[in-house]
């Protein structure tokens, strides 16, 4: 489908790449890998046409279309996010820049609510949602007009972890090719068939998902390490020879003959294998100890405007404990954890620090942690107090730790890249180490081998950790507790993150969200084997194309039905989890028998939507 040869790519004297040569087939899954900085972005540039190779040819198949989704999108205009999400297939020029086809409307209404859009969301303007909300929009853009290659950049970034499990579903049965630059680990791990790994100006390609990636690499750098090795051997025995007998004229000829052979060894020289990535190095000062009970919140209140977040909420955090909050996105995570760390005041109740607690807060918006106005060094260098007279030396070596060196720590915050402030901010923290650390998505924009640091680091840490994440592996790493926050309430679970999938059936819960939209793909798995061997003719006559054309508009009248019902089923649901529907006896009865009535309704409609989908995909096959 794309096929990529002898590329290469500089800016000024620094060469990203060389000589990239690949071919991706239509059901190739790749992940795309590498150092900040390494050519990964530039590389997707080349491949869209938005920037030209240096050298070397890009060559699409004919009648191959991609569908390309950045890591930031341009401003929202006036359409709204439903006209986002049908735009990626493109109607008849009219009047209206914003026509919907309507025949598509009703999977990107589902696939909209599969990425955590309200129903009614999708009606709204998309300039009234943030930047991270109309880049879900452009993400289901990409899943309703089903190019044949998605270029996804990022993609994981601006999800939380519930709406990114159904992504991760959706993809595991997506029917076209997939390439996908991400530090999310597990995300490689669930989707990838075969790694892309650019470094040192040379796209290295591993068979398998990302831990394969890691083990063949490992075993290659052991096969390199013997080779340059026996072949240092060979140069040392030699030159041996070379230097005992190269002055004696009887054996001045073989001596020759040994001089080529090293000059021809030199000349297709092993390289010796070595670690060039630059790695985050470095530890949290061991905070000092604070009571058993580090923050408790008694019938807290909070709300923005008219719209009530908490209401009677209790909360207690022990000294040592790992709790990762989990919840669909809008749930109050964010202002929970604001909460905690007294960044923002509450309306109503109590929060009391215990003994000796000393919080600190890492906040989803880095420069909510940083000062825009200076630069790096001072960003750290600001932090000194009376009781901690931090030196110039100490500074850069904190900074050194986090990759910060040399002339880097003059830079000024408003030129750093995501990873930069990131990695800025956890800097800091260590300058103050809290022994009560609040983090909201710390791993965003880091990359794998900074999230690794960091998790190693955090193993060690030992205060008590609260954090929000929508990395799995990252959770699994540190979550020795689970608080799911969903419609104002907190569900604890006493263990860890699978813990909290066994009990919850959260993992069943985001699988049945794709009902409808993926089932009748076939898993990539599946994908690989043999064709079928077509069916012998029933006898019957073959569908004309208008007769197709009809069933096809029935079936999505059957599909717009399963939606509308099921919005009426969310509706009942959110009403019963209202604390004051439990009020009223037989409010919570009435509502309790419309639910039962309605999933009946859902569960006909979906059958019978399914049975036509089927005989729709019977019509269609040649």
């Amino acid at each position: 489908m794309l096929t990529i040869a002898d590329v290469s790519k500089s800016y000024g004297t620094r060469e990203l790449f060389s000589d990239v040569s690949l071919f991706i087939a239509r059901t190739d899954r790749l992940g795309l890998i590498g150092p900040n900085g390494a050519g990964k972005s530039t590389l997707f540039g080349l491949i869209l046409g938005e920037e030209k190779p240096d050298t070397g040819t890009i060559e699409w198949e004919r009648g191959a279309d991609f569908g390309y989704l950045p890591q930031e999108s341009a401003p929202a205009g006036d359409e709204t996010i439903l006209h986002i999400a049908t735009s990626g297939k493109k109607l008849e020029p009219t009047d209206d820049d914003y026509d919907i086809d309507y025949t598509l409307e009703p999977r990107a209404r589902k696939i909209l609510d599969g990425l955590g859009f309200k129903h009614d969301d999708a009606d709204k303007l998309a300039k009234t949602f943030s930047g991270g909300w109309v880049m879900r929009a452009h993400l289901a853009r990409l899943l309703v007009a089903e190019p044949a290659l998605l270029l996804l950049d990022e993609p994981t970034n601006h999800l939380d972890l519930e709406a990114l499990l159904w992504f991760q579903d959706y993809l595991t049965r997506y029917p076209g090719g997939l390439v996908v630059i991400s530090h999310d680990r597990a995300f490689l791990n669930a989707l990838c068939t075969g790694m892309l790994e650019l470094r040192a100006g040379t796209l290295h390609y591993y068979h398998g998902n990302y831990d394969n990636f890691l083990t063949e690499k490992e075993a290659r750098k052991h096969q390199q390490l013997a080779a340059f090795k026996n072949q240092q051997r060979e140069i040392a025995h030699l030159q041996v020879f070379v230097d005992r007998f190269g002055a004696k004229a009887s054996m001045a000829s073989r001596a020759k003959s040994k001089e080529k052979q090293i000059q021809r060894l030199k000349d297709v020289a092993v390289e010796e294998p070595t670690e060039e990535l630059r790695k985050m190095n470095f530890k949290f000062p061991q905070p000092p100890r604070s009571g058993l009970k580090v923050i408790e919140l008694e019938h807290v209140r909070q709300a923005y405007g008219n719209h009530v977040v908490y209401e009677n909420l209790n909360f207690t955090a022990e000294r040592g404990q790992g709790i990762v909050l989990i919840g669909p996105n809008g749930a109050g995570k964010s202002t929970l954890l604001k909460i905690l760390a007294g960044v923002i005041d509450i309306q109503g109740g109590t929060r009391e620090l215990g003994s000796n607690v000393v919080p600190g807060y890492f906040a989803q918006n880095r420069l909510d942690n940083l000062n825009a106005d200076a630069t790096v060094f001072e960003n750290v260098m600001e932090l000194r107090t009376n009781e901690n007279q931090l030196t110039e030396q100490q500074a850069r070596a904190i900074l050194g730790a986090f990759l910060f060196r040399k002339d880097d720590v003059l830079k000024p915050v408003s030129v750093l890249s995501g990873g930069e402030k990131t990695r800025l901010a956890l800097a800091r923290i260590l300058v103050r180490p809290p022994n009560l650390l609040l983090m909201d998505e710390p791993t965003t924009h880091l990359d794998i081998q900074s999230i690794d640091a960091l998790v190693m680091a955090l193993r060690e840490y030992q205060g008590t950790l609260i954090f929000i994440s929508h990395d799995v592996h990252f959770i699994k790493a540190l979550a020795k507790n689970v608080l799911h926050v969903h419609s104002g309430k907190l569900t604890h679970y006493a263990g860890d993150y699978e813990y909290f999938l066994d009990k919850s059936k959260a993992g069943d819960a985001r699988v049945a969200l794709t009902a409808g939209l993926t089932d009748n793909r076939p898993k990539q798995a599946e994908a690989k084997k043999a064709a079928p061997v077509a069916a012998a003719p029933s006898g019957k006559a073959k569908a004309s194309p208008s007769e197709i054309r009809k069933f096809r508009e029935q079936v999505g009248v059957l599909e717009k039905k399963v939606v509308e019902l099921e919005a009426k089923q969310a509706e009942i649901t959110s009403a019963l989890e209202a604390p004051e529907t439990y009020a009223d006896k037989g409010k919570f009865q009435h509502l309790n028998r419309e639910l039962s009535a309605m999933t009946d309704l859902v569960t006909a409609a979906t059958a019978e939507w399914e049975k036509a989908a089927e005989k729709l995909t019977e019509m269609e096959q040649p």
